[in-house]
């Protein structure tokens, strides 16, 4: 049964209208793109697309605003089999949205994003799920003051369950928001990006992973990806692990990237595998997916 238990991500879904261009267009002119597409985005939403993809049953926790864009989303949730019973409607909302201009010239994404007024899942909200059904809990960080509640409960489930049992918890922070560093001594695996550590002066992960591991809790593991430079985790015995990139062929698009190299960490770890294992496997299907759009090529092992 322990092999049942599902990954649930609590966060962000919005769409993702995404304009495909052979070159970035300059400011105040009219020009046409290559193709324009819908796709569900937010880094939860696509964490479990990418951990669907792998064969990890999964589910997504988040908001959405009762619409023809919730319609679209929670079609697409379905064809890739995430479980959404978890997901909260609210009638008077807008959706989120995100105007993506992708560019397959240099495989840069350049994001546009409006949230004007749809509430975060709270603690509440939270309290009424049955956490038995889980094995992993990855959180985004939002409403960290809500999140953190959201932490407790699960930390106060596990008190009651042999440590084999217990459900891991991992934090992704990666906007550099004062109030979401609230949420660095919750997690046992905790994500940091490259925004956040530069935003606290470091210019490597390895830095970054040395300056910012004395706020993770005890005995957490950190992990930093850096893009082309791959990605470094450090964990409670100090040994600075490293993986390097593996980039495509050619680059083709860039988004949702960190969000697969996440879904490939929690893959491996809530698998069983380790920790250099975990870190080599995201950076491998992450650099995998910048050679293609969207996430369907992941199938291809």
């Amino acid at each position: 049964m322990e092999d049942q238990k599902k990954i649930l991500c609590v966060g962000l879904v919005c769409l993702d209208i995404i304009s495909v261009v052979e070159k970035y267009p300059e400011e105040d002119t009219d020009s046409r793109c290559v193709s324009q597409r819908w796709q569900r985005g937010g880094n939860a939403s696509n964490s479990c697309t990418v951990l669907s993809l792998l064969g990890a049953p999964c589910a997504f926790m988040g908001s959405l605003a009762a619409g023809p864009v919730a319609d679209f989303i929670l079609e697409d949730f379905q064809k890739f089999g995430i479980d959404v019973s978890l997901v909260s409607e609210h009638a008077q909302c807008i959706s989120p949205a995100s105007v993506v201009i992708s560019n397959i010239s240099t495989g840069s994404r350049t994001i546009l994003h409006m949230n004007r007024d749809l509430p975060d899942v709270t603690e509440e909200d939270f309290s009424r799920i049955n956490l038995d059904q889980f094995k992993w809990i990855h959180w985004e960080a939002r409403n960290a003051g809500e999140q953190v509640k959201m932490i407790q409960q699960v930390e106060m489930f596990n008190t009651k369950l042999p440590e084999h049992q217990r459900i891991t918890i991992s934090v992704e922070i990666e906007k550099t928001r004062e109030p979401l560093y609230e949420l660095f001594p919750y997690g046992d695996v905790v994500f940091v990006s490259k925004d956040v550590a530069r935003h606290f002066g470091f210019n490597s992960p390895e830095a970054a992973l040395k300056g910012l591991y004395r706020r993770v809790k005890k005995g957490a593991v950190l992990i930093c990806a850096w893009a082309e430079k791959g990605a470094d985790a450090l964990g409670p015995d100090g040994l600075l692990l490293h993986s390097d990139a593996f980039p495509p062929e050619t680059l083709v698009d860039t988004l949702g990237a960190g969000d697969t190299f996440n879904a490939g960490v929690l893959y491996t770890l809530s698998n069983g595998g380790s920790l250099q294992e975990a870190l080599t496997f995201g950076c491998r299907i992450a650099g995998r997916k910048c050679g293609f759009h969207g996430y369907d090529g992941i199938r291809e092992k």
